[in-house]
């Protein structure tokens, strides 16, 4: 039993970590930067600790860039204020970033500069044999460690980790929380301390400062956990942080 929930606990942070740094905080929002090497490097970690549930960074970048600019209009691609359940909405993601991912859609400008693309190695981890490995793999450790029937329902899970991070906070910190400030959205904080959500919860923060790499540090309990690993990067200078923004909101933070 042991094993199996080691091997669920590691794979949900690890898994929403690459999508907070790689995929949000970097793609979606340049909060920091890297060379390309260092990027590639990142695109396949984030493979790896994704696994089955692997969410190609530019179809993300973009949709998310998206989401930022249309929040809680009818352009939003995804917002609890026109979706009657959660499952409608992360259906409607689901199809936006699908049709994004493959080309199908083509979005202005704004939303496609600058977002990473590794067209060869997101076709090979967003396809179905990619996938299958990797759901095989899942449901290996479990036939091997599984020692009651009720470990097994967190295999679904396991195989749809990206779109359960993904609902936790698009639908939940739209509708619970508090705000630290007013916005045009309907974006709250849903934790006051972000055990679960590795500094994602920090919602309302994120939208009223969208480049900042630290979700947190608005409130003295607001610790972002990503943010401590982004900080560690940056002094290895594996990564660098866009200082300028940190200490406009630092600036902002005194004069409030």
């Amino acid at each position: 039993m042991e094993v199996i929930l080691i091997f669920f606990v590691a794979h949900w942070y690890l898994s929403l970590f690459f999508q907070t740094f790689f995929l949000h905080r970097y793609a979606s929002h340049r909060a920091f930067t890297m060379n390309k090497t260092t990027e590639k490097v990142f695109f396949v970690l984030t493979w790896i600790f994704q696994g089955s549930n692997y969410l190609s960074p530019y179809g993300y970048g973009v949709m998310h860039r998206m989401h930022h600019a249309f929040a809680d209009t009818e352009d939003d691609p995804h917002s609890p204020k026109y979706d009657e359940t959660i499952w409608n909405m992360m259906w409607k993601t689901k199809t936006i970033y699908s049709a994004i991912a493959n080309k199908r859609m083509i979005p202005d400008k704004r939303f496609t500069e600058g977002v990473p693309q590794w067209e060869a190695f997101d076709k090979f981890a967003r396809s179905w044999p990619s996938r299958l490995f990797w759901g095989i793999i899942y449901t290996l450790v479990y036939v091997q460690f599984a020692t009651t029937w009720w470990l097994w329902l967190l295999l679904p899970i396991q195989f749809l980790m990206s779109p359960v991070h993904g609902a936790i906070i698009n639908w939940f910190a739209h509708k619970y929380g508090y705000r630290n400030f007013e916005v045009k959205d309907t974006s709250m904080n849903f934790l006051p301390v972000d055990f679960l959500m590795m500094g994602e919860s920090y919602h309302n923060n994120h939208h009223k400062f969208g480049s900042r790499a630290n979700f947190g540090g608005i409130r003295w309990h607001e610790i972002d956990p990503t943010y401590q690993v982004i900080k560690l990067l940056d002094k290895l200078k594996i990564i660098k942080i866009a200082r300028q923004k940190e200490v406009h909101l630092e600036n902002v933070q005194k004069a409030a």
